[in-house]
């Protein structure tokens, strides 16, 4: 059922236990502004929204360092100079000035 904020100001008790049968909605102005529904189903809504919850990327890259830092790699992820692809601008270098010495 539908209730305006008085309406459910002046029958609270009502509400409360109509709102164990089916979700109860409470308007502003005809917007809905709150739901008052079973303690039952917000517990399965949290354990519904927690399962949906992902790390954000920036947690997902803390984890992984730490987990490079236990495994004995101290400043996690280190790639090192790049050795099987050539480096276009120092190529580009190369051509433009070949007398300078590397």
């Amino acid at each position: 059922m539908n209730w305006n904020i008085a309406q459910a100001k002046q029958h609270f008790s009502d509400v409360v236990k109509l709102a164990a049968t089916e979700p109860q909605i409470i308007y502003n102005r005809n917007t809905p502004v709150a739901a008052l529904i079973t303690a039952e189903e917000l517990a399965e809504y949290r354990a519904w929204r927690d399962a949906r919850k992902r790390p954000t990327l920036l947690e997902s890259f803390a984890e992984l360092r730490q987990l490079l830092i236990e495994a004995g790699i101290e400043d996690g992820i280190n790639p090192g100079p790049r050795t099987t692809r050539r480096n276009a601008f120092a190529d580009m270098l190369d051509e433009e000035y070949p007398d300078t010495p590397a």
